[in-house]
Order: structure tokens, then C-alpha cells, then sequence
């Protein structure tokens, strides 16, 4: 029998989905069909500290505690009720990064987060030894430069997570990760679905002469696939949660997971041949593939999907926060002006106007480098717009200029994909902040990547709508059905979203720019390298 929204939750069927991203942590409660019924949030940011981008474990916490605080308000007043007890729990946050633990369950540094490029060394000297591609955000690479800076911390590690595995080990007891975030620490083995054994074989023996008591393998968490048990909320993990004290302890929760798991399961995109791009804070694209590459490319990660299928991720750094800056600029000029200020107006009058622009976005240029940007090859960023005296400067232009820079670079890595190793896709979805003002993110990005873009109408509920959903299939696998059937039959059912192609004057314009752009690279790494 289906339950209403407020009888579902009184009944503990609920299932709530929580993920900490850049800018915001998001849960999201959905009913017994999948479906969004109440939500929280709560925004923060990241902190420069000693040159390294963090967020406090403090920051971390409270950040949690108001995002519930903020459900459970929203549940008050959309069903008078109360949330005690829940039919599963799932945590997602930001992937890769450095949270390194002592014996005492004493964090060791500050949170070292994705965003950190400092690891160009490791990075390189691990991606030689592995003959595989390993990014500077992965856990590996930000391990072995502590290890290569000599920090005193090292060898004291008795645990190295990332910030989801540090959220459901603490509200948990289990030292566990969703096999998608696991291999933004290390390689995956797509046989084993675990660690690739050769490359921790390779990472001791290379570390032996400095004579740390543990071994990679001591400190990892254990991978996990989708719809595994991963451990049942404790009492400690429920006041954590819920300072009011009504949640109860005892609910299953699924293996944590990363934000580009996350986001492949909100946009039914794990299954071979399908994809997905996520364009906010940072952007990066997804590719299920139906073989291994012919071989490593920098630009490109190799991650996998919850379930453990290979993927091949093009991540990027910088995306939106630049254009949004931007637009702030248009925002304080309203509220100098006197003018009632409308936030999605403003989004969407300027960025229907720039499809009116030039193709090519008249000779401007836009770098949106907030940080720095390793496809790119720079450590460090600096947005930048540039232009010539003769080139075609006006608002159309100006803002089409800076949606094209926030998928700029993903178009750098993904021809990689399409151009030389002829990948093939049924159905790129394409979800996140870029795609907010209806049809114009998605009509740039078909350009970009010269593929249909899709977006569906549940794209905005993003990752914690998606971990939501790894949760439900925790609990509602008794058919034992695969992750990919699950959410077609039981979530996606003829919902295949609304698809935009790209038209050759879109794609002509763009390739004319990203040359334009690529070109134009020495004027940003001499802006960087002036930079105060």
C-alpha cells in the first residue's frame, strides 16, 4: 500500500540522503518510491590555511547538524511531524582529498581537500611507477607528498580516509568506503572490485626504507559496491546527527560514496555507453566504458561507477564560481540602481541573451581559474578575461564568453575520449548548477562536446538525492537486481529527460574558441605567475 508523504515518515520508511559538497551540504528525505519529499541544507566554504584549502572537522560537524536541523524544520512544516527513525541512511561527500587519522581517532592535519594541488610531485613520480594515470587530488598522491616533504605526522597514521569515509566511520564505527570513492584514493581492481593489489604491492616497497610501522593496506578503508551492508547508525552517530535527540539508532546505511558517484546514480548514468557531466563549483564528466583505454592520458581518471564498472572521469577544477562572480557584479549594479533584485531573473535573462551572442563569443576570452588547473597544466589559477581592441565586445558576447570558459576545459579532456580513443555513448545527462536557467548550460555544453545533452527534471536534486537512492537500493534489493535495473525499473521508469543536439554553427563557434583559448594559455600562466 503507498503511504503518504507524512504517514511514510511517521513509519520510518523514509530515506534520507545527505551529501557535503564544496558550497553546500544537502540532505534530501525521499518516500517508498524514490521520490524527494522534504529537504535541508546548509552552506559553508572552504579555508586557505597555511596555503592549503580546508574545512575544519568542526566546520564539518555543524555543517551537519544545521543541515538536519533544516530537514527536520522542513518536515515540521510541510507534515507536522517529527523524524524518529528512518528505513536507511546514505552519506556522500566531495571525492579524493587527505583526512589522516593517529590511533586515538585524532585527526592528524587539517583536511586536505580535492582542490589542493601541491602534490605535482607525487602525482608524477606514482603515475611512473604505476604506468597509470594518478591525479594530484587522489588520497595516494597527497600521501606520498607528505611522505616525499618528510611531514612529522606520517608515521603516525593508523587510518587515511576521505571526508564521506570520515562522516560514516564516525556515525558508524566502520571503516568502510563506497567502491566509487575508493578509487579516488588508489586503483581499483575491476576484477577484484577491491585496491589493485599490484599497485599496493608497488606503494610498500617503494615506502620500506623509511620504516613506518603500517602498510598502505593497514590504513585504507574496506571497499564496499553498491548494496553491501555498511554498518547501522549508532547512538553516538544519532546525536551527532540529530542534536534534538528524536533520531533513533539502528538504521542501515550504505556504503559512503563520492560526489561523482553519486552523481552518475542521479542521473541513471552507470551502465556501459552512458554519461553524465556535473558543472558547479567544479565540473567534471563521467564516461561508463566498455573496455580499458589504450592507454593513460593525464587529463583522464580512471574511477568507477558504485557498482564497480570502469569509468573514465575528466575533472576539472574550476567552473562556475567565476561566471558567478560575474553575474554578482550585475546584482550590485540592480541594487545601486534601486531595482528589486531576483536572483534567478538576473541568471536568466543574461544567459538566454548570450545565446544572441556570436558563436565564437566574438574573440573574447574568459579563464575561470578560482585554483589551479592540472589539465591545463597550471598549479595555480587566476580568472582572467581577455580581449582585443577589435573584437566583438558586448554583453551577449561577454557572458556567453564565461559559460563557455566553465566547460572549457572539460571539452580540452573529453576530445581526448571522442577524438582519439572513438569512445562511444548512447546518453550523456548532464546535471548541477550550470543547468539551473533552462536549456542554455545544456545548449553550451552539447557544443562543447559536440554530443545530445540531457538533463532531467530530478537533475537538480543532485548527489544526495543520489546517495538517497543508494540507500533505497540498500534496503530494496530483495530481487537481487543490479544497480543499473534498479534504477531503471524502479526510479527512472520513462523518465529519459529532455535532450538538446548541437548545431554545427554551435560546435564551429566553439572549436574556434577552445583554439582561441588554448593559444591564449601563455597570458594565464604569466597572470599567475605575476600574481601578488
Amino acid at each position: 500500500m503507498k503511504l503518504d508523504a507524512k504517514s511514510t515518515i511517521e513509519a520510518g520508511k523514509a530515506i534520507l540522503g545527505i551529501e557535503l559538497g564544496s558550497t553546500r551540504i544537502k540532505a534530501v528525505l525521499i518516500d517508498q518510491e524514490n521520490k524527494p519529499i522534504a529537504q535541508g541544507s546548509h552552506t559553508w566554504e572552504n579555508q586557505l590555511v597555511d596555503g592549503l584549502w580546508t574545512y575544519s572537522v568542526e566546520a564539518v560537524w555543524y555543517g551537519l547538524q544545521n543541515c538536519y536541523a533544516n530537514l527536520r524544520t522542513n518536515v515540521k512544516s510541510l507534515y507536522d511531524t517529527e523524524i524518529e527513525t528512518l528505513a536507511a541512511i546514505g552519506v556522500s561527500a566531495m571525492m579524493h582529498g587527505y583526512m589522516a587519522f593517529n590511533e586515538k581517532e585524532e585527526i592528524l592535519v587539517p583536511f586536505r581537500t580535492w582542490r589542493n594541488t601541491n602534490t605535482g610531485q607525487a602525482a608524477a613520480a606514482l603515475s611512473e611507477l604505476f604506468i597509470y594515470n594518478i591525479p594530484l587530488r587522489w588520497s595516494i598522491s597527497h600521501l606520498y607528498q607528505a611522505i616525499l616533504d618528510n611531514e612529522e605526522h606520517v608515521p603516525s597514521i593508523n587510518y587515511l580516509t576521505t571526508l564521506a569515509g570520515f562522516v560514516h566511520w564516525q556515525i558508524t564505527g566502520q571503516k568502510v568506503l563506497g567502491i566509487g570513492d575508493a578509487s579516488g584514493m588508489l586503483p581499483i581492481d575491476s576484477i577484484t572490485k577491491d585496491y589493485s593489489s599490484e599497485m599496493v604491492d608497488k606503494f610498500d616497497k617503494l615506502i620500506a626504507p623509511k620504516g613506518y610501522d603500517w602498510k598502505l593496506r593497514d590504513i585504507l578503508p574496506k571497499v564496499l559496491s553498491a548494496g553491501e551492508s555498511a554498518g547501522f547508525l549508532t547512538p553516538e552517530g544519532a546525536s551527532r546527527l540529530d542534536v534534538s535527540g528524536h533520531l533513533k539508532a539502528g538504521i542501515p546505511i550504505c556504503p559512503p560514496e563520492g560526489d561523482a558517484g553519486t552523481g552518475m546514480v542521479a542521473t541513471n548514468a552507470v551502465k556501459q555507453r552512458t554519461g553524465n557531466v556535473s558543472a558547479g563549483t567544479s565540473s567534471f564528466s563521467m564516461i561508463v566504458l566498455e573496455k580499458e583505454l589504450s592507454k593513460p592520458y593525464e587529463m583522464i581518471d580512471m574511477v568507477t561507477t558504485p557498482d564497480g564498472s570502469l569509468v573514465a572521469m575528466v575533472h576539472c577544477n574550476n567552473c562556475t564560481s567565476d561566471l558567478n562572480a560575474w553575474i554578482n557584479i550585475f546584482k550590485e549594479y540592480q541594487e545601486l540602481m534601486g531595482i528589486l533584485v531576483d536572483m534567478d531573473e538576473i541568471y536568466g535573462k543574461l544567459y538566454n541573451h548570450a545565446l544572441t551572442g556570436n558563436a565564437d563569443c566574438g574573440g573574447l576570452i574568459s579563464y575561470n581559474y578560482i585554483s589551479g588547473e592540472p589539465i591545463t597544466g597550471l598549479a595555480d589559477g587566476r580568472p582572467l578575461f581577455v580581449r582585443s581592441a577589435n573584437d566583438k565586445f558586448n554583453l551577449a558576447n561577454f557572458i556567453r564568453t564565461h559559460l563557455y570558459a566553465s566547460v572549457g576545459v572539460l571539452k580540452i579532456g573529453n576530445d581526448i575520449l571522442f577524438n582519439e580513443e572513438k569512445i562511444k555513448v548512447d546518453r550523456i545527462t548532464a546535471h548541477g548548477g550550470l543547468f539551473k536557467t533552462k536549456g542554455v548550460g545544456q545548449r553550451i555544453l552539447a557544443a562543447a562536446i559536440n554530443s545530445p545533452i540531457s538533463v532531467m527534471e530530478t537533475a537538480g536534486e543532485g548527489g544526495a538525492w543520489g546517495i538517497a537512492l543508494l540507500a533505497s537500493y540498500l534496503v530494496n534489493n530483495g530481487k537481487c537486481q543490479s544497480l543499473a535495473d534498479f534504477l531503471d525499473k524502479d526510479v527512472f521508469t520513462g523518465d529519459a529527460g529532455i535532450e538538446i543536439s548541437p548545431t554545427a554553427e554551435d560546435v564551429n563557434g566553439f572549436n574556434t574558441y577552445i583554439e582561441r583559448y588554448k593559444a591564449g594559455l601563455p597570458i594565464e600562466e604569466a597572470s599567475v605567475r605575476f600574481k601578488n
